[in-house]
């Protein structure tokens, strides 16, 4: 008997130390599949960011496309003005050019060159006359605040009378052509460079203020001409600094029309002293 309680006995204690291990393995496996459960509710989290942010740039490049053909769209329509423009800066170009290849630069007749040699004899410092060119060469210095193409108010008075001469019955038959000129020194000033951006700029824009002075007078646009060759025609070697008050000049030609000739052309000789340059008989540089 007793040792069939005793068989009895460890059954149970064998029973229950199994139940008690089966417990505890239990535990364990859900301890896991919890934290394998937390770890994928991360990971799908971190999934979603990504999503959002995939999304979220994939709209940013369907807006940067839409953006991209618009401004292609824009710079196609700039390009097309901007070709229509340089066909047309061409077509007055060439016009230009046939209307210059049509002038013929020399003497003037008699009663027009007696009446501007009168006139460099009036303002002996601002102006000089070339007789055998029909030139006439103001000094800048005279006529132009440093780096300004704003005409002086003491010059003016001597453009108005040329305005006078060339508006007489005499010098109607000529066309003007007004070229400005400086010397090789450079633009420094920042509020001169915004006016002007080279020499060039601000030798054409000198020439214009000249022709504009005339048309204020009732010298007609059709008759003018403007040019500038900033310092790429000086009158003299420039010096080492570039500061030459003889090359900033502005030289204004009258011309006539070949086919005509103007009548009685002066064969006398000028008062004042002729510049040692050719008659301009290369294409000029016209700038607008």
């Amino acid at each position: 008997m007793r040792n069939r309680w005793g068989r009895v006995l460890a059954g149970s204690l064998v029973a229950l130390a199994a139940t008690m291990l089966g417990g505890c393995v239990g535990q364990g496996e859900h301890d896991r599949l919890f934290e394998t459960n937390r770890s994928l509710q991360s990971r799908n989290a971190d999934l979603e960011r990504e999503n959002s942010e995939l999304k979220l740039a994939l709209d940013q490049i369907r807006g940067g496309v839409g953006r991209g053909e618009a401004t292609m769209s824009e710079l196609q329509r700039r390009n097309a003005e901007l070709q229509r423009q340089l066909d047309q800066a061409l077509g007055d170009l060439r016009s230009l050019e046939s209307r210059l290849s049509s002038l013929n630069f020399g003497p003037v007749d008699s009663e027009t060159d007696a009446a501007l040699q009168a006139l460099a004899a009036q303002y002996p410092d601002l102006i000089k006359y070339d007789s055998a060119r029909g030139m006439l060469r103001f000094a800048s210095d005279l006529t132009f605040d440093s780096g300004s193409a704003i005409v002086k108010e003491n010059a003016k008075p001597a453009i108005d009378a040329l305005a006078q001469i060339l508006n007489s019955s005499a010098a109607s038959q000529y066309e003007v052509v007004v070229e400005g000129h400086t010397d090789s020194q450079r633009i420094a000033n920042p509020a001169t460079l915004r006016e002007h951006k080279t020499n060039r700029h601000l030798s054409a824009h000198r020439a214009i203020a000249v022709i504009e002075q005339l048309g204020s007078r009732g010298v007609g646009p059709t008759r003018t001409l403007a040019s500038g060759w900033g310092e790429h025609r000086p009158a003299v070697t420039n010096t080492p600094s570039g500061n030459t008050p003889a090359n900033r000049r502005v030289e204004i030609f009258l011309a006539k029309s070949r086919g005509g000739t103007a009548t009685d052309a002066g064969t006398g000789s000028s008062s004042a002293t002729p510049d040692q340059d050719l008659p301009p008989s290369r294409p000029m540089d016209i700038t607008k």
